[in-house]
């Protein structure tokens, strides 16, 4: 039985370099984006490197479209592997205008796609996960939103202050130790990743500065992905290793 693998935000970036990692593992991906074009030609590009790949519209800041895309994926496999809750927004790299702190619309915007988006769509599809014979679940973080970090001042991280974004990746932490604990009796592991500072599009920069292409990247997402049976729920991992939270 071949695995069924859901990556959201995954037309793109990273979301796509793991998408493609995962069908060279002779995964199904479904490739789950808002842009109905963007995703059937990302899926598309897939199929004609000889993998699998199926495209769905799906937008995690719509409960609507997120029922819609469950129902979808129960109609076509009966049921899900591996959900990996990429998709993710970072508006206060462009943000402007007078804020003390937090650009509060910043925060809300970044709330809905990176903390309730994630939370939208495990709650809609782990009925699916449930049927799998050991489903993963991987939250897409960042070491940015590690309170040890951002509080540490021999940290690499202790001088960047985007508020909206580390908190929605430290809400994301939390969000990944509490189902794993609501999961502990079944065989669904669940993961926060930190992929590092990756080659994509999400602020103004990254192609030029980033240190790591997003196929790098997504070999920690997919590592995460693949846990084997004896290996811990509720962790928080980078390429290097374990991440404090």
């Amino acid at each position: 039985m071949n695995t069924i693998a859901l990556i959201t935000g995954a037309n793109r970036g990273l979301g796509l370099a793991t998408a493609t990692a995962l069908a060279r593992t002779g995964a199904t991906v479904i490739i789950a984006g808002r842009d109905e074009q963007s995703a059937q030609a990302s899926a598309a590009d897939l199929v004609e490197q000889g993998l699998s790949a199926e495209p769905l519209t799906l937008d995690v800041t719509s409960a609507t479209s997120v029922a819609a895309a469950a129902a979808e994926i129960e109609r076509r496999h009966g049921r899900l592997d591996v959900l990996v809750n990429n998709a993710g927004i970072l508006p206060e790299a462009t943000a402007t205008g007078g804020h003390e702190f937090v650009d509060v619309a910043s925060l809300v915007s970044t709330f809905e796609t990176n903390v309730f988006g994630v939370a939208t769509v495990t709650e809609h599809l782990l009925p699916l996960l449930r049927r799998s014979e050991a489903a993963r679940i991987v939250n897409v973080s960042s070491t940015m939103g590690s309170l040890s970090d951002q509080s540490d001042p021999a940290s690499p991280y202790y001088e960047s202050i985007v508020p909206a974004y580390q908190a929605s990746k430290a809400a994301v932490n939390s969000l990944t130790i509490g189902l794993s604990k609501k999961l502990a009796d079944s065989p669904i592991k669940v993961t926060s990743v930190c992929p590092g500072w990756v080659q994509t599009d999400l602020a103004p920069g990254n192609r030029e500065h980033a240190p790591t292409s997003a196929e790098e990247a997504a070999q920690v997402v997919v590592a995460a992905a693949t846990l084997p049976a004896d290996a811990p729920s509720g962790t928080f991992l980078s390429a290097d290793g374990p991440v404090r939270w």
